[in-house]
């Protein structure tokens, strides 16, 4: 009996883990968003859900055929696909662990005595055959350390698997934005360009009512001043739309190909987001997933930490067969085994166990304030997404009553000046603020489509739940 109690007590506490329990943090947000980012009673509804299929979100073919080449040769995706294989990996080396590991070996060990230091006074010469099964070194987890280790591999793994998805949202919202700024581009050139032209058309009409006495020097000076203007502009327009397409070329990781000539004013560019938004959307984010795996590894190595401090058992064994010679290794009585327990109790370490728990108990604190940092980063943004679409959407359609004001104006502007009524500085005042009306509610617009395009990814896109061990 007192040769196995301690055993008997030692199987009774092999269930005790001195892993803290894991509480997810209160989310420290607001639980309702900003009266000024709702767009009307229905926010506080239930959230209807995103499509389940990012080409149903971005229906435009165009624009599906930039994210699907952008989700096969994006670089910086195949670096995050390696580190899921990478964190999947280490927690494959960290559950092995748990689990004996039982080796095969076979040996030959020869020796020779010299007679002066054998005991018989002659000089010996022995050999010897093994083959076995042999258990090296395993340890039995009565306190929980092991598999510690397993479960904060395990959640380091979940955490890099919801990175890539996280990284998988953005790169499709990316490309979406990217594409849109790139026709944002476009459309502005096209009106540039035909800017430049009428503004040429305008030069040659004062030049010609100039040279009958009609206008004068100060006229013509002024119409050519504004076409100089318009070609400055056109080749700045044509530089950012280049720059704009070397940006989709790298999201993409290959030569895009043909965007097409398509226009920010073409319906169905972008599905419609749902009104209904309640906090509570933030949890199904893979950037929030991931930060809360990484707080729970941070808290299931404190138990393996605490652990440390116990008696650690390791078991050795072995059993096969052992002879002098090789023709003797399976014959009857050649039957071996070894059995080497071993008991492990950490006595002095210099601080070493302890200063390891302080390290863990740190580690877990950072966790917990990452996780309510992105809480609170998540919580913002799709604040700040709500509040500029509800504004942007007003602005746009200033812009365009502003824009059909401005081309009312310079048609009758244009008019008077053909029959002499208004001065040629009232025409170009005209043609001034028409242009740069056409030019804001493009941009007006192309953000309120961004806008939708970020929705995709700050809402946790058709990726939300979808858990690491489905794929």
């Amino acid at each position: 009996m007192r040769k196995t109690l301690p055993l008997v007590i030692a199987f009774a506490l092999a269930g005790c883990s001195f892993t803290p329990e894991y509480q997810r943090p209160a989310a420290p947000v607001p639980a309702e968003w900003p009266t000024d980012a709702k767009v009307g009673a229905g926010d506080t509804a239930k959230i209807a859900p995103l499509p389940t299929d990012w080409r149903a979100f971005f229906p435009d073919p165009r624009l599906q055929g930039l994210i699907a080449a952008a989700l096969e040769h994006n670089r910086d995706l195949r670096i995050a696909v390696g580190r899921v294989d990478e964190a999947r990996a280490l927690a494959g080396i960290a559950r092995a662990e748990r689990f004996p590991t039982v080796d095969l070996a076979a040996q030959r060990a020869a020796s020779l005595t010299p007679a002066d230091l054998s005991g018989t006074g002659r000089q010996l010469n022995s050999q010897r055959y093994d083959v076995n099964l042999a258990l090296a070194a395993f340890e039995l987890d009565f306190w929980g350390r092991v598999k510690s280790l397993d479960d904060a591999g395990r959640a380091n793994f979940l955490a890099s698997d919801y990175a890539r998805q996280a990284f998988r949202l953005s790169l499709i919202a990316d490309v979406a934005n990217a594409w849109l700024n790139l026709l944002e581009f476009g459309e502005r050139r096209a009106l540039a360009e035909a800017t430049l032209k009428s503004r040429d058309e305008t030069r040659t009409l004062v030049g010609r009512r100039r040279d009958v006495g009609l206008a004068g020097d100060l006229d013509y000076l002024q119409a050519d001043g504004a076409y100089q203007n318009a070609r400055a502009e056109v080749a700045s327009l044509a530089r950012s739309q280049a720059a704009a397409e070397n940006a989709l070329q790298l999201l993409v990781g290959t030569a895009p190909g043909s965007t097409g000539g398509g226009s920010l004013a073409q319906p169905g560019l972008i599905a419609a987001v749902p009104v209904g938004l309640p906090s509570e959307v933030l949890l199904a984010r893979p950037d929030v997933m991931a930060a809360e795996q990484k707080l729970i590894a941070a808290n299931a190595n404190i138990g393996a930490a605490r652990a440390a401090f116990l008696p650690k058992i390791v078991l050795t064994a072995a059993l096969g067969t052992a002879s002098r010679g090789l023709s003797g290794l399976f014959e009857a009585g050649s039957g071996a085994w070894s059995f080497v327990p071993a008991l492990r109790l950490p006595l002095f370490d210099s601080g070493r166990s302890s200063d390891n728990v302080d390290l863990a108990m740190a580690r877990k604190n950072i966790a917990v304030a990452e996780y309510e940092k992105v809480l609170q980063q998540a919580f913002r943004e799709i604040a700040d997404l709500l509040a500029a679409r509800k504004q942007l959407g007003e602005q746009l359609q200033a812009q365009e009553a502003g824009l059909a004001a401005q081309d009312q104006r310079l048609k009758i502007v244009n008019a008077r000046y053909k029959a002499g009524v208004s001065s040629h500085l009232e025409l170009l005042d005209a043609q001034r603020e028409q242009f740069a009306a056409q030019q804001s509610a493009l941009a007006v617009r192309r953000q309120l489509l961004a806008t939708a395009a970020s929705f995709y990814k700050a809402l946790g896109g058709s990726l939300a739940a979808e858990p690491a061990e489905a794929r």
